[in-house]
């Protein structure tokens, strides 16, 4: 790596940011003080991708984005910037799309395509399922929605769906080629029936020359339309193909291909083949070669087959080039789980980082006043653990039932051998395998051709123990079988293979089941605090004392001190400056209960009864609304801004109704309630609508703003917390201000770098910022100054021990406090509040934050007593001592961090 990891800087392709963007930023950045560029994917993806996780090619750039040269000329911005580039790549899965050229080989000519092995594709099938069509097939094939297309410039047909393109396997052309009135036709006839996939532009060149002739180019025209209006031989020819169109609700049970979760328009892609990995990391590799890649990020790892062997490859690949980029993967961590070590790589991507500052923010002594309030309002107890569980059965019977179909049947192929499992069947062996992955704690398990480590040795038992506890199948050998499946634990060579291709399937389907049934579902049910309803968080994970939090952090630097410090992605659930407000309400959830229920009453008119029984929003859904709405307000909102207050009502009804979409109770994606999400957009409306004084929304952000001052005295914490901590601060775009966005695609608006920048330049000091909370320009200051303390000592922060400091006084319970230390007697302290809704009493004023330390303090490790400090922001320095006073240190700003002097 040519670039020491100091910070990086996430940002968004597409939707207006190109190269030449991000290579304007270059000086922005570098005066910011990060280190890298940390690029979403960048390579050729799907028509109209928003995203690019859809890639359709491994090895192009997307010439949207600006191509070969626009990214040169990025990189070359970066490069005089002295900033590396950590580029996001996506090894599991492709886009499903006619502009992917593996995908539409593979469609044309089946299982003898060289593309085939590519992909996990279940070629025991009769064909390739591809559910686009918006109703059954036959409807489709009566109503005149499919046909066959010439494509005159490629000399190819095609098949049309609606829209949607197919490729045409050459060796079945004869169905129209036989309607041809013409003298070619049979010798074409025999020439293309016998075709192989090596003659693949041949067959194009045969067919542009004979399209040279016009004669034979109308006898073609006409042969198509002519099977085009007969139904019974357009739908032969369809028969014919490799591929098989379907309605697209067929997807759930009948797919063929192994998906990115249950999105049909994703295919899985086999990286476990050395072929596919080197055909699909070519240009990753070459830029690595060329100096122009300092570092990588692995998308959903843990949808690969392997991922240590896949990360061994990925390292040996680049060392072969003589080159060693930073590898990150996006892997969620649950509950003790522990990155593992033996993969050798600079860290994750951040998600735990978030739930250890949640720790610090919840007031774990108000939990149960919390739930009573929660439960009170939406008129029933709701049992967080039941329902997960419930909806991990739900997915994997439903939304994944193809995926469960096929595990299914690479568990009897090895049961059917066994005299012991041979009677066992499909339905027992179906509902085995869900409740052992419904009861999985974690993600994943990790075992492959090397074994069986002997953490997930542990991580099986105690998921079968679970599952035989559950009833939910009457015999425990079923369960007991998928967990000597998952161990490997047989004797016989063909039964062991079995069990590595079920285990493996199985492997890269249980996170999927866990984020659908979890992140996707539960996080939008169960609405308590839905600041904890984060990715990698647990909801009924409530608070944490600062002894947590450190244990944390001492993990982090011995497990990864390269890993990044997130606080926003572009995949989690609300801004970090929406959750910091939010979690102030675990401190006081009578005031907040108490100010629902006034809500609730202002608004009682806009919620309407639906149908019998139900009202829009239900109790769940306008409990958690409630929150959403004081999550995304700016600081500095005026209620009588209509422009403002249009702009976020829009953003709150698409956030709501993909709110109650994803929770899927009342409506879904694939099944809109139009009554009940009408009646949820009016509510929405009626909550930002007027700003006289009868309306809701001025009378509700005067009622709010303890909980918003508190707020951003969370969001100066975690800022700061995030700058010192082991790690690499990763800085999502735009949010060196204040983030209150809500949910994808909410967090890829357009930001002002402009303002940004001038906010950084600006020669006010940082009390005058202070005073000035409610711009967000004190956050940006204090992130800046931060990162350049980390650019002048890239290797202490890389290397220094994580050391713990314990507070004594009046407010010790809200002050959270570490030093960083090296062997060379370097030494950074940090000084940061926590549950700062108590620590400003109730008011709205951040001033009353650097009052009342009197006789608080922290108490500095041995050898660092006789040394004095200086404090970044403010410049203030304190003398020698055994005890650090807080008092002081927060007079001017209460939030500190210290160099040694």
């Amino acid at each position: 790596m040519s670039h020491s990891l100091v910070a990086t800087y996430r940002l968004q392709f597409r939707e207006g940011t190109d190269f030449q963007t991000a290579a304007s930023l270059a000086p922005y950045l570098k005066k910011l003080g990060v280190s890298h560029l940390y690029a979403a994917p960048i390579f050729a993806a799907a028509d109209n991708s928003t995203h690019g996780y859809d890639v359709t090619d491994y090895n192009t750039l997307d010439e949207g984005l600006g191509g070969v040269a626009g990214f040169t000329t990025m990189s070359d911005a970066l490069s005089s910037a002295d900033l590396g580039l950590i580029l996001d790549f996506v090894p599991n899965h492709m886009g499903v799309s006619p502009a992917n050229h593996w995908w539409e080989d593979v469609l044309r000519w089946g299982s003898e395509s060289r593309h085939a092995p590519n992909f996990d594709i279940a070629w025991e099938a009769e064909k390739i399922l591809v559910p686009v069509l918006g109703k059954p097939y036959g409807e489709a094939l009566e109503a005149g929605d499919l046909s066959v297309r010439l494509d005159e410039k490629a000399g190819a047909l095609r098949f049309d769906a609606a829209g949607y393109g197919l490729p045409i396997d050459p060796r079945t052309y004869g169905h129209v080629f036989g309607l041809l009135d013409h003298a070619e036709k049979d010798r074409l006839v025999r020439r293309f029936s016998v075709a192989t996939p090596a003659e693949a532009d041949e067959l194009v060149e045969r067919m542009l020359e004979h399209l040279e002739d016009e004669a034979f180019a109308k006898a073609l025209r006409q042969a198509v339309a002519t099977i085009n209006a007969d139904s019974a031989a357009l739908h032969e020819f369809h028969e014919a193909q490799a591929w098989r169109l379907a309605w697209w609700r067929t997807a759930r049970e009948k797919l063929t291909y192994r998906r990115f979760f249950e999105i049909a328009d994703l295919i899985g892609v086999r990286q476990e083949s050395r072929r596919v990995f080197r055909e699909s990391h070519q240009l990753i590799i070459r830029l690595a070669r060329e100096r122009r890649l300092d570092g990588i990020r692995i998308d959903h790892v843990d949808g690969l087959a392997d991922p240590k062997g896949y990360l061994e490859q990925l390292r040996q690949a680049f060392q072969s080039v003589r080159r060693s980029p930073s590898i990150h993967v996006e892997k969620i961590l649950t509950g003790d789980e522990r990155l593992r070590t033996s993969w050798e790589i600079e860290g994750t991507t951040g998600y735990e980082f978030i739930t250890a500052l949640s720790g610090l923010y919840v007031d774990p002594a108000k939990e149960a006043s919390m739930t009573e309030a929660y439960h009170g309002f939406v008129g029933e107890e709701q049992d967080l653990r039941g329902m997960i569980l419930r909806q991990k059965r739900s997915i994997f019977q439903r939304n994944l039932a193809g995926e469960l179909t096929a595990l299914t049947g690479l568990a009897l192929s090895v049961a059917s051998r066994g005299l012991a499992t041979r009677d066992l069947g499909p339905d027992t062996m179906a509902r085995a395998i869900v409740e052992v992955a419904a009861a999985l704690p974690v993600y994943r398990t990790y075992v492959s051709v090397d074994g069986v480590p002997s953490r997930d040795i542990a991580i099986i038992d105690e998921a079968v123990d679970r599952a035989m506890t559950s009833r939910e199948v009457e015999a425990d050998e079923p369960i007991q079988f998928i967990g000597r499946l998952m161990k490997l634990d047989f004797e016989d060579g063909a039964d062991i293979a079995g069990a590595l291709d079920f285990t493996r399937r199985f492997q890269q389907t249980t996170g999927a089941v866990m984020a659908k049934a979890v992140e996707d579902t539960v996080f939008y049910r169960y609405n308590r605090l839905i600041a904890l309803n984060e990715v990698g968080g647990e909801p009924d994970h409530y608070g944490a004392d600062v002894e947590t939090f450190h244990d944390a952090m001492r993990i982090r630097s011995e497990d990864q001190p390269e890993g990044l410090l997130a606080t926003s992605t572009h995949d989690t659930k609300r801004g970090e400056d929406a959750r910091a407000r939010l979690y102030t309400l675990s401190e006081a959830p009578e005031r907040w209960s108490a100010l629902v229920a006034d809500f609730a009453a202002m608004l009682g008119d806009y919620r309407l009864e639906v149908e019998p029984g139900l009202q829009s929003p239900d109790p769940e859904t306008e409990w958690g609304l409630y929150q959403s709405l004081l999550g995304v307000l700016p600081a500095d909102f005026d209620p009588a801004d209509e422009a403002l207050r249009e702009e976020i009502a829009g953003r709150l009804a698409a956030f709501a109704e993909k709110a109650v979409r994803e929770a899927k109770r009342w409506t879904s994606w694939t099944s809109p309630a139009e009554s009940y999400e009408t009646a949820l957009a009016d509510f929405v409306a009626a909550m930002l609508d007027g700003d006289g004084k009868d309306a809701f929304i001025p009378r509700f952000w005067q009622a709010v703003q303890p909980f918003v001052a508190a707020g951003a005295l969370n969001t100066l914490s975690q800022t700061a917390i995030k700058l010192v901590a082991p790690g690499v601060p990763d800085i999502y775009q735009g949010t060196e201000f204040y983030d209150f966005s809500l949910v994808d695609p909410d967090n890829r608006r357009p930001v002002d770098f402009e303002a940004r920048s001038a906010v950084i330049d600006a020669d006010t000091s940082l009390a005058e910022d202070f005073a000035n909370w409610r711009s967000g320009a004190l956050k940006a200051r204090i992130t800046s100054a931060g990162l350049s303390l980390r650019s002048k000592m890239p290797e202490f922060f890389a290397a220094a021990e994580y050391v713990p400091l314990s507070a004594s006084g009046s407010r010790a319970g809200h002050v959270v406090a570490f030093v960083r230390q090296d062997a060379d007697r370097k030494a950074v302290l940090l000084l940061a509040p926590r549950l700062a809704l108590g620590l400003l009493d109730g008011s709205a004023d951040l001033e009353a934050a650097t009052k009342g330390w009197d006789g608080t303090s922290v108490v500095l490790p041995e050898g660092l007593e006789m040394r004095g400090w200086r404090n970044i922001f403010t410049g203030e320095t304190a003398e020698p001592g055994r005890e650090f006073a807080v008092a002081p240190a927060f007079a001017t700003l209460p939030v500190a961090i210290f160099e040694a002097l």
